[in-house]
């Protein structure tokens, strides 16, 4: 089953939403990579640009996210949709995360779980040291899986299929950098 533009645009608002005035990035230049989409968010000035896949599950996103001024910097990121608004923003707990794909490096790392207020998603935000091998071994690897250790051995484990997530990230970076371009010749 294939996302249609309308559910691309819808979740990539959804995951850039303020909590406190309910506010909607604008979505543009989304486009289609296999199982993966690029799309670029803007509000304002702010700029976005983001890979995501939104196949593996019906209430889970995966982002690779760039920010113009700071392209070199992406971070990855889950948004699991929840049944209720979040009634404050918080930081609900720091566990170990493992992310590995296919045969490839384990990354150990931490993940971050974030509420927002107002806000009906769940985040999970990573730090790994070596994110940029992370990025090579998935543009050549088919299947991302991530294990969250959340104490006493209660393990989450979630795999995402990576097949156009190549095309995705090249043209996230691309349009990342051109819209810093334009913003600097503005």
């Amino acid at each position: 089953m294939k996302p249609t533009l309308f559910g691309i645009s819808l979740a990539a608002s959804l995951l850039f939403s303020s909590p406190v005035l309910a506010t909607h990035y604008n979505v543009s230049d989304a486009e289609a990579h296999e199982l993966w989409h690029s799309v670029v968010l803007t509000l304002g000035e702010e700029r976005h640009v983001r890979a995501l896949q939104q196949h593996s599950y019906s209430d889970t996103i995966l982002s690779v996210n760039y920010t113009t001024g700071v392209c070199d910097l992406p971070w990855l990121e889950i948004r699991v949709e929840l049944e209720d608004h979040q009634p404050e923003d918080r930081v609900a707990n720091r566990v170990s995360g493992d992310l590995r794909v296919d045969h490839e490096t384990i990354h150990n790392g931490v993940a971050e779980f974030i509420t927002q207020r107002g806000d009906r998603g769940f985040y999970v935000n990573f730090y790994l040291s070596e994110f940029d091998l992370l990025l090579d071994e998935m543009r050549n690897g088919e299947t991302l899986l991530i294990r969250l250790d959340r104490g006493d051995e209660d393990y989450w484990f979630l795999s995402f299929a990576l097949k156009g997530v190549a095309a995705a990230l090249d043209r996230a970076e691309r349009l990342c950098e051109v819209e810093e371009e334009t913003r600097h010749n503005r």
